[in-house]
């Protein structure tokens, strides 16, 4: 079967991936049945994939990590950015120094060297599974935040201690300082790159537009190549290319704040890249499947190199190393939370203690994924003198099996936890919202007005009252919405049961008016261009209401 043919049947099962999880009798996360299709693929086809590693960081996690950064809430980053960075930095030097030593005490044949790669690679959580668990679990709005922060700022840190622990391997040395300039150097120059070339790109893009107009894909498209030209110009300077992926989303949603993209464009982008997501996030897991066979097959040969016949010792080494993962995160989630209620009690702030199924959940939601398959497959094949990496399918294995127990586990264990969990109401979203609708209203009635006052002086004083009628039913609009959010003393709870019962009977006029608009074509009454622009104004007024 060749490249495309298999491309196109991952494609394929990503789509039935989609359905079979709601075929199922029981529920399945998402991601799990992706792995397992990729399984299949592997055996039926009898066709394996090999997976290039610097390929598979360029062609995947550039759009996918843009596109996190791009929608994560910044005042959610910036809020907890204190928790978010311990976790990222902080978290992934105490799991790589307490794994590694796990691991080598765990299985002596290891170097030491090798089981603090195989820790660093494994330290970092990965925002794609992070997003995939999220979609079926109700995890609390403001542990998400801080889950997604970390797998976005993580990566630098694991991938460098990584690095540095497979230099030692291969050369026998270490240098502290070295590798604290180059994290440094990775981190800093990865995020402004990225930052400064979507500046750079969006300026002139838009100098073009004004000055020589544009084709109405140019903006979508060139959304598209954005992540991936950052990546590329860091890797260039030998920085990180996931950590300018992510400053790009995280500048673009700043950049979209100017307001000068289409509304129009604004929703076709959107569903183009609501495709990419779900297609690369389900090959990201199929691949994965798809090297499972193998990978299986070269750990049960390590073992037996080891001197352990039996390979049921592989199930020992993934739960101990699992269980010694999740303690090392429960810890420092316990510690630094501690410290933080410490010192906002020192600043005089009262801080309730959050519940402890929430701090086991933070614990739990430390889930791992293609970065970390991508990270381990790049261990080298032989060292400095020719002889063989030492225990490399072993620890491609290990790292396998902590991705697929940590996506079991939280799929299983976090709904269990948070169930029934009640947290405080987010009463500053519900604040926010009111604030933004009243402003917004307000402006959009003074623009009427004053849209309505410049018809009336060049329109011919026979149509006074038709602009004036317009006007005053636009205006009843808003003056009605700015009635509704800001009258004092009324009822929050039956204003919300007012706003739904509205959103009901206006979706289900909008769907009339598209099945009538349908009905029509089909019957040609009209023709099929006039039926894709009625029911593109439908779509786009439902959308309000989605």
């Amino acid at each position: 079967m060749s490249s495309i043919e298999l491309v196109l049947a991952m494609l394929l099962a990503v789509v039935a991936s989609g359905y079979l999880v709601r075929v199922l009798p029981f529920s399945l996360p998402l991601p799990l049945v992706q792995i397992a299709l990729g399984a299949v693929i592997s055996g039926v086809l009898k066709h394996g994939v090999t997976l290039d590693p610097d390929v598979f960081f360029l062609l995947f996690l550039p759009p996918l990590l843009f596109l996190d950064g791009w929608r994560i809430p910044k005042n959610g980053l910036l809020r907890d950015r204190a928790v978010i960075l311990e976790l990222a930095l902080g978290l992934v030097v105490f799991t790589v120094l307490g794994a590694g030593l796990l691991i080598h005490w765990l299985i002596p044949s290891m170097p030491l060297a090798v089981a603090f790669a195989l820790a660093a690679i494994v330290s970092p959580t990965d925002p794609v599974a992070v997003s995939s668990i999220a979609a079926r679990v109700p995890i609390p709005t403001r542990l998400m935040h801080i889950l997604e922060g970390e797998s976005l700022l993580n990566d630098a840190s694991g991938l460098v201690c990584f690095r540095f622990a497979v230099a030692a391997v291969v050369t026998g040395s270490f240098s502290l300082l070295s590798a604290s300039l180059t994290f440094l150097w990775v981190a800093l120059i990865g995020l402004a790159v990225g930052a400064l070339f979507t500046l750079l790109v969006s300026y002139v893009q838009q100098r073009l537009s004004r000055r020589f107009g544009q084709e109405s894909g140019s903006p979508i498209l060139i959304s598209l190549l954005i992540p991936f030209g950052a990546y590329l110009l860091a890797e260039k300077l030998q920085a990180s290319g996931i950590l300018a992926a992510v400053a790009a989303g995280i500048t673009m949603s700043y950049v979209e704040l100017n307001g000068k993209v289409l509304a129009s464009t604004r929703v076709q982008r959107s569903a183009v890249w609501a495709t990419i997501q779900f297609a690369l996030n389900g090959i990201v897991f199929m691949l994965l499947g798809e090297q499972l066979p193998g990978i299986l097959q070269g750990a049960v040969r390590s073992v037996e190199q080891s001197g352990r016949a039996n390979p049921w010792w592989l199930l020992v080494y993934v739960l101990v190393i699992n269980v010694g993962l999740a303690v090392l995160r429960y810890v420092w989630v316990q510690v630094s939370l501690r410290m933080s209620l410490w010192h906002a009690r020192r600043r005089g702030e009262i801080r309730p203690k959050p519940p402890w199924r929430l701090v086991v959940a933070t614990s739990l939601a430390g889930v791992r994924g293609a970065i970390t398959l991508a990270g381990v497959l790049t261990l080298p094949l032989v060292l400095g003198d020719g002889s063989a990496f030492p225990a490399r399918d072993l620890a491609i294995f290990l790292a396998t099996a902590v991705i697929l127990i940590s996506l079991v586990t939280a799929s299983v264990g976090l709904p269990i936890l948070l169930k029934g969990l009640e947290m405080p109401p987010e009463t500053m979203a519900e604040q926010e919202e009111s604030l933004a609708r009243q402003q917004a209203a307000t402006k959009a009635i003074a623009a009427v007005e004053k849209a309505q006052q410049a018809l009336l002086k060049e329109a011919p004083a026979t149509d006074a009252d038709i602009y004036t009628h317009a006007a005053t039913r636009v205006i009843a609009l808003y003056k009605r919405h700015l009635d509704s959010t800001g009258e004092e003393g009324v009822d929050p709870v039956q204003l919300r049961k007012s706003d739904a019962v509205e959103r009901t009977l206006r979706l289900a006029g909008l769907q009339a008016e598209r099945n009538e608009i349908f009905h029509m074509a089909r019957h040609l009454r009209i023709s099929d261009e006039m039926s894709r622009k009625l029911v593109r104004e439908i779509d786009l007024a439902e959308s309000r209401y989605r």
